[in-house]
């Protein structure tokens, strides 16, 4: 879970990812963050996300992207 936190602040420095409930409904993430960490969870986790799981529901939260990742075949 620490490693989804680093990657977010990675993408967006400049959001408070440790207390925000939904990431895509506060505006943390839009579309075009969910397809660059679908990207980077295929690269740093081993995961292969299928097209149809790239849902704003599967990235409102560090829970919700590690069930993808595992879900997607990662290892986290």
């Amino acid at each position: 879970m620490e490693q989804i936190l680093a990657i977010l602040q990675e993408l967006r420095p400049e959001h408070d990812f440790e207390h925000s409930l939904d990431f895509v409904e506060d505006g943390l993430l839009d579309s075009f963050d969910v397809v660059t960490l679908s990207s980077v969870f295929e690269e740093r986790f081993g995961a292969s996300i299928d097209g149809l799981d790239i849902l704003p529901e599967n990235f409102n939260s560090i829970k919700s992207m590690a069930d993808l990742i595992k879900k997607s075949g990662g290892n986290i």
